[in-house]
């Protein structure tokens, strides 16, 4: 039932569906495009570059999906999951020299990509009845793994285990908005706050050169 609740969710219209759809098209458009860049450096033929890009769109959501037991999961249930990815592939070939030249574009789309994943991994834990502690878990999982994949395809360390403050950027903002969310606070300003607060986290953490405490 509740996975027939979520399909039902996911295949409403824009209209419909409002904000929240919008933003989970677009961080599934960005983690498409932050894939695909992850292979720059590499033999990139548009096979190679396309699944990985493909791989971390959809990998943190289908992990969460299939941990919390919700069927189909979303990109199956949903084809236009499938055109914003198809669209963050082809947007970054045809820009490729441009987006490519950019010495940051690759942090940048990957920090959007938490940010919208982070909250909407929350929300959609929170509609199938589970707690807010699973829910702020489950947020930070959906953010993380498909970076976690993509690094793991392309030969690099996890982002996951180096000393960059990532998935605890994920965490604080999955809190945060567990906590306006409680005390009320309009579900589409919320969205669009804590969404910004991981983004801005992981920003200025790397530009400050910040990181958590190691174990020595």
């Amino acid at each position: 039932m509740e996975g027939e609740l979520w399909e039902y969710i996911c295949l409403k219209n824009f209209k419909e569906m409002g904000l929240q759809y919008f933003l989970e098209l677009a961080g599934t458009f960005v983690f498409a495009i932050s894939g695909t860049l992850a292979i720059k450096d590499r033999e990139h033929d548009l096979f190679g570059a396309g699944f990985t890009g493909f791989i971390t769109a959809i990998g943190g959501g289908s992990l969460r999906d299939i941990l919390l037991g919700a069927y189909p999961l979303v990109w199956v249930g949903n084809v236009y999951f499938l055109y914003a990815i198809f669209a963050g592939i082809l947007t970054t070939f045809i820009f490729f020299k441009f987006l490519a030249g950019l010495r940051k574009t690759f942090f940048l789309f990957d920090s959007i990509g938490i940010g919208f994943f982070t909250i909407l991994g929350v929300e959609k834990s929170l509609s199938l009845g589970f707690g807010p502690e699973i829910a702020a878990i489950m947020g930070m999982f959906s953010a993380v793994m498909g970076g976690v994949i993509r690094d793991t395809l392309t030969n690099e360390i996890p982002v996951l285990f180096r000393k960059e403050i990532y998935a605890s950027a994920c965490l604080v903002g999955a809190v945060i908005y567990l906590l306006l969310n409680h005390f009320g606070l309009d579900r589409n300003i919320n969205l669009l706050l804590s969404i910004s607060l991981v983004i801005s986290i992981r920003l200025i953490a790397v530009k400050y050169k910040l990181s958590l405490p190691t174990l020595k």
